[in-house]
């Protein structure tokens, strides 16, 4: 059965190893067989990687357009140590998206790398309002374990 993919005009999608620009009406696209897709909103580059969320979202795209962890493994699980030790309660995210590499189900890795990104804009948002919630929880991990 065919993957069927609607193009608004001049929308861009990647097909393996290459970039396929629509033209200037909207398109329909029976896709046959095996190989990595992605739609313009799902890309994204060096330069829009701008959080650590996203620099992880990206080492998986690039692990899922190769169909291979090899490429980004060591930056993979770098970035994972770093977003990790900043913030703990990422570790069930990195934990899905890990699980899914290691089972070598790289679009769904990208899709928890997606709420992944969610979560930090999540996070984020609340810091810098000042959320109650996030305060009581700083206050909670300032005291000491036997308190």
């Amino acid at each position: 059965m065919a993957l069927k993919v609607e193009l608004k005009p001049s929308e861009r999608i990647i097909i393996g190893n290459a970039v396929v620009t629509n033209g200037e009406h909207r398109t329909k696209l029976y896709i046959e067989g095996e190989a990595a897709i992605l739609r313009e909103k799902d890309i994204l580059t060096p330069e829009t990687a701008d959080s650590p969320a996203k620099r992880i979202y990206l080492a998986v795209q690039l692990m899922y357009l190769e169909n291979d962890i090899e490429t980004m493994r060591e930056t993979y699980f770098q970035l994972t140590g770093d977003i990790v030790q900043a913030a703990p309660s990422t570790v069930p995210y990195v934990e899905r998206i890990s699980s899914q590499l290691i089972s070598g189900a790289f679009y769904k890795a990208l899709k928890e790398a997606k709420a992944l990104i969610a979560y930090e804009s999540e996070l984020l948002s609340h810091a810098t309002s000042g959320s109650p919630r996030l305060r009581a929880d700083r206050e909670d991990h300032r005291q000491p374990a036997n308190a």
